[in-house]
């Protein structure tokens, strides 16, 4: 099998792919998702074994790329006709939703599975995707995509793919992959995505921007306190820290606790601080970037010597942190698993200070009226997911509350000429 990877030098590289990629897709025939979702599938089955296993979200990646994931998804945004590729009737015109072409895909650098999560949105859409890998993300894009090439023998999906390497800071080289796209999907910070939307898009190419955004985790007194189930939600909340580093705009940053009158939180820190153990047991950090270590023990110092009433527990490695304190204001996020846990005498005081800067909101409520009222004011005050805690980084539509393939699709209408009546 060839190297699913193009390593490119100038920016006729690109604009040859594009090219190549335009014309595969013109020629070939319509793909209806149906057809697609039975090839990501069978991807998503590929994807087993150590050497994928040890990615991480590869568990998230299989999910997302199965049937009964996509399907409803698919049926929601698109609608029952556009799911086998026909059209559907509406008064005297008929409605065809078509891919818009070629989608460019620029994936943050610091998800593993990101770059193949984007892509799949836009095959989905039937279009061609060129798809830029982050230096960082090439070698676990080639393993990954390379399970594609082997299910796809048809190279129907495949035909449609070209996945470019270079540097970020090859202007040149992202202006040409602009000028190529017909629709673009962006993810990741600030300045990245600030870059990214600059460039000289074609005046018709939609552009689906996913920028930097944190979370944040709540639980009531009523779901904390029962003793019956807080270990389970410990180890829920245990794992949607550890996923992906906390560097994901899905990781919880800070658990805001609700507090209840005579009822001692003792208990429930120890089972936390057991859950980080046994979770840091079963998916231990191998190396760690010295920067980031250090930023663990200043958030560690400086939470210690902030405020007398602020406690942390946390083993001698920068393996993992609490930081434990009262407050309604979310504190500036320190990542590498690190998790503040903020005592508050009701959860509807920091979410209504929250801004559109707080993704989802990942919840345990004893109370489902209560979760109902948390949940509109969250939605409110501009969170775009609200969920069970342990499904944090669920990938699903809607994503950041947009459609994830609607938007690299086109809705065309056609109203017949010969109609009973002029």
């Amino acid at each position: 099998m060839r190297d699913p990877i193009l390593t490119v030098s100038s920016p006729g590289d690109i604009a040859a792919a594009a090219l190549r990629l335009r014309e595969q897709a013109l020629a070939a025939d319509a793909i209806p998702p149906l057809q697609v979702i039975e090839i990501l599938e069978r991807w998503g089955t590929a994807l087993r074994g150590p050497a994928v296993e040890a990615i991480p979200g590869v568990a998230f990646l299989r999910l997302w790329l199965r049937r009964n994931s996509l399907e409803p998804m698919l049926l929601r945004e698109l609608g029952a006709e556009a799911l086998g590729g026909s059209w559907r009737e509406e008064s005297r015109a008929r409605l065809g939703v078509l891919p818009l072409g070629v989608v460019g895909h620029w994936p943050a650098g610091n998800i593993e599975i990101q770059p193949l999560l984007s892509m799949s949105c836009g095959l989905l859409g039937g279009n061609a995707c060129l798809v830029r890998a982050p230096a960082g993300l090439v070698d676990v894009t080639r393993e990954l995509i390379g399970r594609l090439y082997e299910v796809d023998t048809d190279a129907v999906l495949t035909g449609r793919i070209a996945v470019v390497a270079f540097d970020h800071d090859r202007l040149d080289l992202q202006r040409a992959m602009a000028m190529a796209v017909d629709g673009a999907m962006i993810w990741g910070g600030a300045e990245a995505v600030a870059q990214i939307r600059a460039l000289p898009f074609p005046h018709w190419a939609r552009v689906a921007v996913f920028g930097p955004r944190l979370s944040i985790a709540a639980m009531d007194s009523g779901a904390w306190s029962d003793e019956t189930d807080r270990g389970a939600w410990c180890r829920r909340l245990a794992r949607d820290v550890w996923q992906f580093d906390q560097q994901a705009c899905s990781s919880p940053q800070t658990l805001f606790l609700e507090r209840r009158k005579g009822c001692d939180v003792e208990p429930f820190l120890g089972e936390l601080k057991q859950a980080f153990v046994e979770e840091n047991r079963a998916h231990a950090r191998h190396d760690i970037h010295p920067a980031l270590s250090s930023a663990i023990a200043l958030a560690r110092a400086s939470w210690l010597l902030e405020s007398e009433t602020h406690r942390a527990m946390f083993p001698a490695a920068p393996d993992w942190t609490i930081l434990l304190g009262d407050g309604s204001e979310i504190p500036r996020p320190t990542q590498g698993r690190t998790l503040t846990v903020l005592l508050v005498d009701d959860l509807l005081d920091p979410v209504s200070k929250f801004c559109g800067s707080v993704q989802t909101l990942g919840v345990a409520i004893k109370d489902p009226g209560r979760e109902a009222a948390l949940a509109r004011a969250a939605a409110k005050n501009g969170v775009d997911r609200i969920v069970k805690l342990g499904r944090m980084h669920v990938f699903g539509s809607p994503w950041d509350g947009t459609d994830l393939v609607r938007p690299m699709t086109r809705v065309v209408r056609h109203i017949p000429s010969f109609e009973t009546t002029l």
